[in-house]
Parts: C-alpha cells; structure tokens; sequence
C-alpha cells in the first residue's frame, strides 16, 4: 500500500507541504530545487528574515535570452521573483498555506551582467484575510542598482484547519 511519502517506485520526494512545524525558507528552497521549474533553473537559498526572504538565481548559460550578450532571458527572472515573493509569504504566516499569484506586476530596469548571480529580495509587506501584498527587487550584485521591481498580490486557496 502506498503511503504520502512513497510512490509506486520508492519514496516520493518531499514537498513543502509536509513541512512540520514553523516554515523554513531554506529548506523550502532546498526542497523546491531537487524538482520542478525552480529545480531546473536553479533556484538557491540565499537569506531570509521575519517577513522577507532572498533567493538566487545563478547565471547559466542554457538561461541565456540572447547568446551576443550573454544576457539571461526575462523567463527565469520572472520566476525568481514569482518564487521569492511567494515565499516571503509564508514566511511572514510562519507555515505554508496554499496560494495563487493573483497579480505580479514586474518593471525591468536594465540587463542582468552577463555571467553574474542575480537576487532577488522580496518583502511580504501586508497580510489581509484572503490576500497577501508583496513587493521585491532583483539585483546582480548592488541592490541600489535594481535589474528589475516586482509588486504581487497572492490569493489564498485553502484555509488552515
């Protein structure tokens, strides 16, 4: 018989549902890039406080948006952002509740450098009854020089029991 943490082919890997306790933003990120998109592009644990959190997006070349430059391409750091202001969320609820971006308005700036890191820093700034209100930089190195702003607004699906 199957159980929630195994699978027909061995033990399922863990999700950040089955996160007991307080929610870790780095074992979150270390749980969403052994799989998924955050796995595939990389996504890593960079900081985190009470109601912020940092994550990383290393630079690679097969995440190059035009090879000339070396630029990386808007998709990964779309997501970056999406990632880092979701989980400054459930930081702030201190546990994981499910949500869905209702609205991420992103403002590029300029180009990440070629062949630099690139954070993002996002804020979780108000929690209402069903939404959740965020903003976020990303930066290559000097979060004074911004590659892009982020302002989100997450919806809750699901009520804690």
């Amino acid at each position: 018989m199957d159980t929630p943490a195994s699978g027909a082919s061995g033990p399922l890997p863990p999700t950040i549902e089955m996160m007991a306790g307080a929610f870790d933003p780095e074992l979150a990120i270390r749980i969403m890039s052994g799989h998924g998109h955050g796995g595939f592009i990389g996504l890593a644990y960079h900081a985190h406080g009470p109601d912020w959190v940092e994550i990383a997006l290393p630079w690679r070349a097969d995440l190059v948006g035009d090879e000339d430059s070396g630029v990386l391409a808007s998709g990964p750091i779309i997501s970056l952002l999406d990632n880092a202001t979701s989980l400054s969320v459930w930081t702030r609820r201190k546990r994981f509740v499910p949500q869905a971006t209702l609205d991420l308005r992103i403002d590029y700036l300029r180009a990440a450098k070629p062949g630099e890191t690139v954070i993002a820093h996002a804020d979780c700034y108000a929690i209402k009854r069903s939404m959740s209100f965020v903003r976020a930089i990303a930066h290559d190195g000097d979060p004074a020089n911004p590659v892009a702003h982020a302002a989100g607004i997450f919806m809750r699906t699901a009520w804690p029991s």
